[in-house]
């Protein structure tokens, strides 16, 4: 949509409309990369296959959080609070409600789930509930991460308001910095020791981080010398740097992989870690598009059409993956590169067309209803489209 409307509310500064209208095609190839690389990590983890290096593939959680928090805080003059959070409702709601429910529905192994579970899954509140998280959807304590961020941005935008940039970038910055300090609270700590309870260590502040990039990412945007465009161009380098986080991050002596819980020290590198990987991965490609084969191959046909799909992807692939392991005859946790190839190939090749049947029957549609963009279909199907291509 490149016209803009008068916010209602006014809960967030005006910007640069030129900036804020450009769509970026890249980043829903990017996005479409983050969930296949979370598919890669999830599999690896239950095949069993040993190889460290994929654990981090989990970095592209904080690829995820980057982009949303780029595109939302990009455009953050553009709506008032309430259109704001309907949109958001409309994004997120319908496609989460119909996956939630249909797994706890028919995935066999959910078929014992409690009470609270389904209560927990259905509010996406499991993240701060004890033993909340389900058989298949163990996976969405990052969208409850995402969510927290989303409510909270009309309170960082009214806060930032009227500041000049460089206060707001120091100030989301600081707040960053300071969030990597979380591990260390007493009360999170008191979970590592127990083992009990709620684990607060992976709620939303930890993450502040990771929704910085995007955010500060957005204030660059527009402000960009000729040189750093250059440098932010050679692609391979950034992509190089961020290989090399995953490596750093996969090795013995940085901390445990998998699921053993990290101590403070193991969990705030491993979100430092994971801020830089985000950065490396995002702001290029964010801050100095185009004029790149790498941008071309992002801007392709099959990698924005994952992209279009990639919210569902990642909320469907994990009930797949163990949908995957008895039509294979595959036991969890067998092992062997084999076992994971025919897994992956098994999980994207039934993930992808479900995905893009949940866009096309879900998604899509839901998100046109609940903007009302129906009273004004030829004017609003190009909005909704553009939309749901960049989502956030």
């Amino acid at each position: 949509m490149h016209h803009t409307a008068r916010p209602a509310s006014g809960w967030s500064p005006r910007g640069p409309r030129s900036i804020v209208a450009q769509h970026i095609p890249a980043l829903d190839g990017i996005r479409a990369v983050a969930a296949l690389g979370i598919i890669v990590t999830h599999v690896s983890f239950q095949v069993g296959t040993g190889w460290a290096l994929a654990d981090r593939f989990d970095y592209f959680v904080a690829v995820f959080f980057a982009l949303s928090a780029f595109l939302l805080y990009r455009r953050r003059h553009r709506h008032g609070a309430r259109e704001y959070f309907r949109n958001r409702v409309a994004r997120l709601a319908p496609a989460y409600l119909v996956c939630v429910l249909a797994v706890l529905l028919l995935l066999p192994e959910a078929a014992s789930v409690t009470p609270l579970q389904v209560a927990s899954n259905l509010t996406a509140t499991q993240l701060y509930a004890p033993g909340a998280l389900a058989p298949g959807l163990t996976h969405l304590w990052s969208l409850c991460v995402e969510i927290a961020f989303y409510l909270a941005l009309p309170l960082i935008s009214w806060a930032l308001r009227g500041r000049r940039r460089g206060l707001r970038v120091a100030a989301i910055g600081g707040v960053a910095v300071i969030s990597l300090g979380w591990a260390w609270l007493p009360f999170v700590q008191a979970y590592g020791e127990s083992g009990e309870g709620v684990n607060y260590q992976i709620w939303p502040p930890a993450y502040a981080a990771w929704f910085a990039v995007g955010m500060l990412a957005a204030e660059w945007e527009g402000h960009v010398s000729a040189g750093w465009q250059r440098l932010l161009r050679v692609r391979w380098a950034w992509l190089a740097l961020a290989a090399a986080c995953m490596w750093l991050a996969s090795r013995e002596f940085f901390g445990p992989v998998g699921l053993e819980h990290p101590s403070p020290s193991e969990f705030s590198r491993r979100v430092l870690i994971g801020t830089i990987f985000a950065a490396c991965v995002v702001v290029p490609f964010a801050v100095a598009p185009g004029g790149t084969r790498l941008d071309a191959v992002l801007d392709s046909e099959p990698a924005q059409a994952l992209g279009r799909w990639s919210y569902s992807i990642f909320l469907w692939h994990m009930a797949l993956i163990s949908v995957a392991f008895p039509l294979t005859g595959v036991s969890l946790f067998a092992g062997g590169w084999v076992n994971f190839v025919v897994i992956l190939a098994l999980t994207v090749g039934l993930t992808v067309p479900v995905a893009a049947a949940s866009y096309t029957l879900v998604e899509a549609p839901a998100a046109r209803w609940l903007r009302g963009v129906t009273k004004a279909p030829r004017a609003a199907a190009h909005s909704s489209v553009r939309a749901m291509e960049s989502p956030a």
